[in-house]
């Protein structure tokens, strides 16, 4: 019986969000709104969207000894995360610092501390531990590139399905993509990635045929309110947005992510896959927060079923 499990190696942080009707321009104060620590890195946040999804999963990274690592392992943990791969090094836990105005719009700065720390040894470690309990290896690009490289090349060893999400988007060596099942850019990473200036399907699919032409067999590229265009070397298929009010667009890409490998870890073919990470990130744009905004799996198909 295929492993029904899901093993994320990435980041971890503790994210300081402050909300505002606007962001401060060079040098000016504005005044808040509101404020929350929680959980957050793209790891964790695709960690904890494949847990409300169903999927038995466990994160690989790295935590400091400070209270924030604290708060962030009480945060995996209350989701059901498994965190026998999670490591304490150091002092200091990372941290990502997000601004959020009355648009829902964000931008953020990433100190990565702990996760700097985790180097390729400690990711092949735990795709060793946990081969036989996963069938979907999630990998992002907050942890060292060389790391998120090697993570690649030793999941697809394993007979894993390995799915990249490349933020933030960083040109990367030729040679990883023929070890990369799936890749889930957006426009803005896409086109960082290609070259190719994405501002629409016809756009999108050039940006698509970029990823293919060097070994990716299946190239998803995320285009907010434009849907999603899903490219394989059989079939080219655009998928619609669900419409929703957005509140706060952090940790979308990772709750699509997250849901996306959970359905694939649970066998589900590609196009009920592609619906469930959309509609779960659709869903997460709708409460402030990253983590806090995940949805679970009834969330995901009582918006799919309407």
């Amino acid at each position: 019986m295929k492993p029904k499990g899901v093993l994320v190696v990435g980041s971890i942080t503790a994210d300081v969000t402050a909300f505002s009707r606007r962001f401060p321009g060079p040098g000016e104060t504005v005044l808040g709104d509101d404020f929350t620590l929680v959980l957050g890195g793209k790891g964790a946040n695709q960690a904890v969207a494949a847990a409300r999804a169903g999927a038995p999963t466990w994160l690989a990274g790295c935590v400091g000894r400070d209270p924030f690592g604290d708060l962030v392992l009480a945060g995996l943990r209350s989701h059901g995360v498994e965190l026998g791969q999670v490591r304490t090094v150091g002092d200091r836990t990372g941290v990502a610092h997000i601004r959020v105005d009355a648009s829902g719009e964000n931008d953020i700065v990433i100190v990565p501390l702990a996760n700097a720390a985790f180097g390729a040894d400690l990711a092949e470690e735990s795709i060793r531990a946990v081969r036989d309990q996963v069938g979907v290896l999630l990998l992002q690009l907050e942890v060292p590139m060389a790391t998120t490289c090697h993570a690649a090349k030793a999941g697809r060893a394993a007979g894993l399905t390995v799915v990249l999400d490349p933020a933030p988007a960083q040109a990367l060596p030729d040679d990883v993509w023929r070890h990369v099942d799936v890749v889930t850019p957006n426009e803005s990473e896409a086109g960082v990635l290609t070259g190719v200036r994405v501002t629409d399907l016809e756009s999108a699919a050039r940006a698509a045929s970029w990823f293919l032409d060097r070994g990716v067999g299946h190239a998803l590229i995320t285009l907010g309110s434009g849907g999603a265009l899903s490219v394989t070397a059989e079939r080219t298929r655009h998928y619609p947005a669900y419409p929703v009010t957005p509140v706060d667009t952090t940790a979308a890409g990772d709750a699509f992510t997250g849901f996306f490998g959970a359905a694939l870890a649970a066998g589900l073919d590609d196009a009920t896959a592609i619906l469930r990470g959309m509609a779960a990130g659709a869903l997460a744009t709708t409460a402030p927060g990253a983590s806090p905004s995940l949805p679970d799996l009834a969330a995901v198909e009582a918006l799919i079923s309407r």
